[in-house]
C-alpha cells in the first residue's frame, strides 16, 4: 500500500525527537531585561509538555557541544578567537562585560548549535521533523555576531552535512520577525540552498533571499495568506528544510512588529508542517521577546506531534508545577524536618545544658542540608556555579524583627560573598495566615552597576536574575506550611512592578492606583520612574505622589481584589512626570 505524505507524517510524529538541555539557559543575570526575552524558554516548554503528557521523556535528546573545527567551516578563525573575549559576547547579547562568564556562555551557544546539527542528522535519518529548543541564530555572519546570535547554527549544520557527503537541496524558511541577514551571508556560496523569509522588518534587500516584508501589526489572516504564497515557492526538490518558527511575531512583542495571536502562530506551524510533509525538517525557535513566547515554541511541538490547534492551558505556570513536583520528591526523600510543634523533655534537657541543641529548622520545617539539596535539585545552584560561585554555605538564625533569617553564601576567587538573604515569618495579613517576606535580597556582589544596568533605589549590588524561581520556592514553602499565600510590603515602585505578574495589592483601591501608574508611566525606563518617585517628581491627578508601601499578596487559592473597585480607582487616577526623566528610552526590565 502506498502512503500519502500526510499519512506517513502521522506514523512518526508521536516519536518526534526534541533536543533540550538545562544549560540552554544563558548564565547572564541581566539577559532579557531590555529585550523581554525569557531566558527560561526552553525549560518552560519542556516542563509544560512533560507535565501535561504531550510528550514522553523518550522524546528528549541531549545535545553535545559543537566542535570548533565545525564552527570554523562557517566562521573565520579570527572571529572565533574573539568569542573568547567578554567584550565580544557582551556586545552580541546586549549586556555589560562583567555579566559574561565566557566559558559558560559559549557552552550554551555550542550546545544549541550541536543540537541543531544533531537534529539535522536525525531528521535526514528518519525522514521527518525534529525540534531543537534553542537555535535559529540567523544574525551571525562569517566574521561577526549580532542580535543575540554568536554563531550561525543553521549554516554550521549545513556545512557539516556537506562535509559528510550530503549534497541535496536545502530549503530555509525563516519565519522570525527579523530577516536572515547572517544566514544569507554565511551560505552565499552554496547554490543548493534556497532561503525564504517572512518578516516584519527589513534592513534592505538581502541577496539570495526570497524576502517578504509585511506591514507593521499584520494580523493572522493576512500573514497566513502571505505564508501560503511563500510556501508555494519552496523548491519541490528540497531534501532537507530548516524552519525558524520565531516567537517574536506575536502582537505586543518587544522587538517584533507583527500582530499575530497565539492561535495564528499555531496555524502558521500547521501550514508549514503540511507543506513540508515527507521532507526532513529541523524546527528552531528563533527570537521571542514576549511573555508568551514560550507558548509559541510549545505550540510548534504540539503542531508537529499532534497536528492540533488546542491552546496552551490558560494560566499555565510550568515553573510552579515543576517546583511543586520536586518539592513532593524532597519530602518523600526525608529532606524536610517535621512541622510538629509537640514539646517533649528534650527541650528541657537542652535548656539545662544536658544535651546539645538539635539542628535548627527554618520555619520548623527545613534543614540547611535539605535547603541546599532542594536548590541543587531545582537547578539554582547550577546557575550560580555557571556564574562562577561555589562552596555554598547556608546560615540560619533569628532576625532582630523576630523573623527567621536565611543567608546563602558562595565563594568566588577565594572570597566568600553573601548571595541571598531573606527574613521570613508567619503573619496574618488581610485576614489570612500567610508567609510574610520581611526582607529578600538576591545579590551578585561581583557585578557592577552601569548605564545599561542602572542602580535601583535600595540596591547595593545588581541582582542574580532568579527572582521568579525564588518566588516559586517561597510559594511552595507557604503551601507546605498550610498558609494562604505570600505577602510582602514593596518598599519601592520597581519591587511592585517586578511582582505584578503574580502579586497584587490586597487593597483594591491601592491596586487600581498601581495599575494606573503602570499604564501611564510603564513605557519609560523602569529605573528612571522608580528614582523619580523617590525624588518626588511624580504627580497623581496633579498632586505630589508618595509611594505607598502597602501589602501585596500572592494568594495560592483566593482570587484577586474586587475588580470593580480596582477599575474604578484605575480610571480615576492619572499620573504625570515632572521634567527630569528622558521619556524617549525603552522600558527597562527590573532586576529579576
Amino acid at each position: 500500500m502506498t502512503l500519502n505524505p500526510l499519512h506517513r507524517m502521522r506514523l512518526w510524529d508521536r516519536q518526534l525527537p526534541i533536543w533540550y538541555d538545562a544549560d540552554y539557559r544563558l548564565p547572564l543575570t541581566a539577559f532579557g531585561r531590555r529585550t523581554g526575552l525569557e531566558p527560561r524558554r526552553a525549560d518552560l516548554v519542556a516542563w509544560y509538555l512533560l507535565e501535561w503528557k504531550w510528550l514522553e521523556r523518550d522524546n528528549l535528546r541531549a545535545p553535545v557541544r559543537a566542535r570548533y573545527q565545525d564552527l570554523a567551516r562557517v566562521h573565520t578563525e579570527a572571529y572565533l578567537g574573539q568569542l573568547g573575549e567578554r567584550d565580544t559576547l557582551a556586545r552580541i547579547f546586549g549586556v555589560d562585560p562583567w555579566d559574561v562568564p565566557v566559558d559558560e556562555v559559549m557552552r550554551t551557544v555550542r550546545l544549541g548549535t550541536g543540537g541543531t546539527l544533531a537534529a539535522a542528522r536525525e531528521s535526514l535519518s528518519r525522514g521527518g521533523p525534529a525540534v531543537n529548543l534553542l537555535g535559529g541564530f540567523h544574525h551571525a555572519g562569517p566574521a561577526h555576531g549580532s542580535g543575540l546570535c554568536a554563531v550561525n547554527d543553521i549554516a554550521i549544520a549545513i556545512a557539516v552535512l556537506r562535509a559528510e557527503g550530503f549534497a541535496g537541496r536545502v530549503a530555509i524558511l525563516d519565519l522570525d520577525a527579523h530577516p536572515p541577514d547572517g544566514t544569507a551571508a554565511c551560505l552565499r556560496g552554496d547554490e543548493r540552498v534556497w532561503i525564504g523569509s517572512l518578516s516584519g522588518s527589513s534592513s534592505g534587500s538581502i541577496p539570495g533571499v526570497d524576502e517578504v516584508v509585511l506591514p507593521a501589526g499584520c494580523r493572522d489572516h493576512d500573514y497566513l495568506q502571505a505564508l501560503d504564497a511563500l510556501l508555494a515557492r519552496v523548491p519541490s526538490d528540497a531534501e532537507l528544510a530548516f524552519v525558524i518558527a520565531g516567537g517574536d511575531v506575536l502582537a505586543g512583542d518587544h522587538l517584533g512588529h507583527l500582530g499575530l495571536t497565539l492561535d495564528g502562530t499555531r496555524r502558521r506551524d500547521l501550514h508549514v508542517a503540511k507543506a513540508l510533509a515527507g521532507t526532513p525538517s529541523v524546527w528552531l525557535p528563533g527570537g521571542g521577546y514576549h511573555a508568551d513566547a514560550w507558548k509559541v515554541l510549545a505550540g510548534t511541538v504540539l503542531a508537529l506531534m499532534w497536528h492540533t490547534r488546542r491552546a496552551i492551558r490558560p494560566g499555565a505556570d510550568p515553573m510552579a508545577v515543576r517546583f511543586a513536583r520536586l518539592s513532593r520528591r524532597l519530602r518523600q526523600d526525608g529532606l524536610m524536618g517535621s512541622s510538629s510543634n509537640d514539646i517533649d523533655f528534650s527541650d528541657v534537657e537542652v535548656q539545662l545544658g544536658l544535651r546539645p541543641s538539635p539542628r535548627r529548622l527554618l520555619l520548623d520545617t527545613y534543614t540547611a542540608e535539605g535547603l541546599e539539596f532542594g536548590l541543587y535539585r531545582l537547578g539554582l545552584l547550577a546557575f550560580l556555579e555557571r556564574r562562577g560561585y561555589g562552596g555554598f554555605r547556608f546560615e540560619m538564625g533569628t532576625a532582630s524583627s523576630g523573623g527567621e533569617r536565611l543567608r546563602v553564601y558562595g565563594t568566588a576567587d577565594g572570597v566568600e560573598h553573601m548571595l541571598v538573604e531573606s527574613v521570613l515569618d508567619r503573619k496574618t495579613v488581610g485576614g489570612a495566615a500567610v508567609l510574610y517576606v520581611e526582607w529578600l535580597t538576591l545579590r551578585d556582589p561581583r557585578a557592577r552597576f552601569s548605564e545599561r544596568r542602572p542602580r535601583f533605589p535600595g540596591q547595593d549590588a545588581p541582582g542574580l536574575g532568579l527572582a521568579r524561581e525564588v518566588t516559586g520556592l517561597l510559594a511552595l514553602v507557604a503551601k507546605r506550611l498550610g498558609l494562604a499565600g505570600l505577602a510582602f510590603n514593596p518598599a519601592h515602585y520597581h519591587t511592585a512592578y517586578v511582582a505584578r505578574s503574580y502579586g497584587r495589592f490586597i487593597d483594591a483601591v491601592r491596586q487600581g492606583r498601581f495599575e494606573a501608574l503602570v499604564r501611564d508611566l510603564g513605557h519609560l525606563p523602569l529605573a528612571d520612574v522608580s528614582q523619580a518617585i523617590e525624588a518626588g517628581r511624580v504627580r497623581l491627578n496633579g498632586e505630589p505622589f508618595v509611594w505607598e508601601a502597602e501589602p501585596m499578596a500572592y494568594w495560592l487559592d483566593e482570587g484577586p481584589p474586587d475588580p470593580s473597585q480596582v477599575a474604578e480607582e484605575r480610571d480615576r487616577s492619572h499620573f504625570t512626570l515632572e521634567p527630569g526623566v528622558d521619556s524617549g528610552g525603552s522600558p527597562d526590565r527590573a532586576e529579576e
